[in-house]
């Protein structure tokens, strides 16, 4: 049972609000604040420690979240009923707290797949991937021919796995949107995590794959097949094409060794879904504590959902290398500013109903919990959605917020492996690449403790540091990157995961 003097969380010594380790009834004292709960505050939501006059800015990591709409007095309840989003200036700063990184001594190791380009694989799949939906269906019953009891031949190989969409026609055939489709799907074709693919397509779509190939430099290969239901002759004629294909390859991929590389092969994906207010205490700044092992470790970790660092996007760029790869993250925040506006939309779309019901007011405080993923090493560049991914280190992707479409852009730019913080119980996978989830309290832990890996909320209860789970996060990243099956992998999931940013209008 909490004690008293444990009832809230303060992050900061200059913050407006405290936030709730558990329900508070109305009239409970705080002792340490020296405040009492005005009405009963949710669990993880916040509550005032001094009166706020409205258009006082509210702060909290000492940063501001929004500003008061009305009065608020120490012990209130603040939430979207007297908090909102309002415009202030936030100081970009470029490389001004930018440090180089410390290396370690002796870098840590995994059980890895070297591939023939010199990247290393954590799994070994073979991909068949659709061009366009209209082969969507195909690509599925190829896969489906391989089922357990098949692949039990082949114990080296993880499995065969349909990458599907619902997008690839009714657009341009050249402009912005197809060409982050065929980054999207250029990625996946050679990711190092499948060993072979299949690319496939109808055949009159928008999204040829003739131009696919030369868009992303690709050619067919022993490696890369590529077709069309049209020139084959039919769904029958092309089903029996695609399996034969496959199990054509599948001597060759089971032949795959994993052996002892180092981490500096690691690229990780950092992606957060169904936050709450404990989101940024727990499970983001433990898997920032992760990143930057990593980081020190020679790898690379990844932050992105440019949305969700709106308002917070000023701590990343002070951390830039140089005033370039600063400005490049300041260039996509405008783009972001300038497409909700085309759209009709704003930028404080976000936070989601189930973030709000979780203590999330404004976009500023999910942003600010968001970028504690990132940890503390310096950003050493800013990519586009789905581009290739080349720098060592901390680096920044441009994706929406929306969970599976970030993640797919991660995995096209060449993640190999993927952390998921969630608070509220989001369930994910992403083949090819393994995801291993991050609960932010011990309640969902426990509720939902056959999807998540780790429980996070040890630091909410007072029972480990952020880096004591960090260090935990790090060595689990290790063992699943080594083959150890993740929670959403021994469920399956991630072949219907598959989620390419769509832009432009459907025509």
């Amino acid at each position: 049972m909490l004690q008293a003097a444990d009832l809230t969380i303060r992050l900061n010594g200059a913050d407006d609000v405290v936030i709730a380790r558990a329900e508070l009834p109305a009239g409970t004292e705080i002792i340490k604040e020296k405040i009492r709960a005005a009405v009963t505050i949710p669990a993880g939501h916040k509550i005032a420690t001094r009166s706020l006059k409205p258009g006082d800015p509210v702060r909290r990591y000492n940063q501001i979240i929004g500003f008061a709409t009305q009065p608020i007095s120490p012990g209130d309840h603040v939430h979207v009923h007297n908090l909102a989003m309002g415009d202030f200036e936030r100081d970009y700063a470029f490389g001004e707290d930018y440090v180089p990184t410390e290396f370690v001594a002796e870098p840590a190791t995994f059980m890895g797949i070297k591939r023939d380009d010199g990247r290393v694989a954590t799994r070994n799949y073979l991909g068949v991937i659709s061009s366009v939906n209209c082969s969507a269906h195909v690509c599925r019953l190829i896969a489906k021919h391989f089922d357990d009891d098949f692949m039990a031949q082949y114990p080296n190989v993880d499995g065969v796995v349909p990458i599907h969409h619902r997008t690839g026609c009714g657009m341009g055939a050249d402009g912005e949107p197809i060409e982050v489709l065929r980054r999207t799907l250029g990625g996946y074709a050679v990711h190092p995590n499948f060993y072979s693919s299949l690319l496939i397509g109808l055949g009159c779509e928008a999204n040829q794959i003739n131009n696919l190939l030369a868009a992303q430099g690709l050619k067919r290969s022993d490696r890369l097949k590529a077709f069309t239901i049209q020139d084959t002759g039919g769904t029958r004629k092309t089903v029996d094409q695609g399996i034969a294909m496959i199990k054509e390859m599948l001597p060759d991929a089971n032949r795959v060794k994993r052996e002892t590389v180092p981490a500096s092969h690691l690229m990780l994906g950092l992606e957060c879904g169904g936050s709450d207010g404990y989101s940024g205490i727990s499970a983001n700044p433990a898997l920032g504590a992760a990143a930057d092992l990593l980081v020190m470790h020679g790898g690379t970790a990844m932050l992105s959902e440019t949305p969700e660092v709106y308002g917070a996007e000023h701590l990343l760029t002070r951390r830039a290398v140089s005033r370039e790869v600063g400005e490049k993250l300041v260039k996509r925040i405008k783009w972001w500013e300038d497409y909700t506006t085309r759209l009709g939309g704003e930028m404080n779309n976000n936070p989601s109903p189930g973030n709000k019901a979780g203590g999330l007011t404004t976009i500023l405080e999910k942003s600010l919990g968001a970028v504690a993923k990132g940890g503390t090493q310096g950003m050493m560049d800013v990519y586009e959605y789905a581009e290739r991914v080349t720098a060592k280190g901390f680096v920044f992707m441009d994706t929406p917020g929306y969970d599976p479409v970030s993640v797919t852009g991660h995995v096209a730019g060449g993640a190999n492996i993927v952390c998921f913080t969630t608070g509220r119980g989001s369930a994910y996978g992403c083949k090819p690449s393994p995801s291993i989830k991050l609960a932010t309290n011990s309640a969902l832990f426990q509720r939902q403790e056959e999807d998540m890996d780790v429980n996070c909320g040890a630091i909410v209860d007072g029972k480990a540091t952020i880096e004591e789970v960090g260090q935990q996060i790090f060595e689990l990243i290790l063992k699943v990157a080594s083959g150890e099956k993740s929670k959403s992998e021994q469920w399956g999931y991630g072949e219907d995961e598959f989620a390419p940013w769509v832009l432009g209008p459907t025509m």
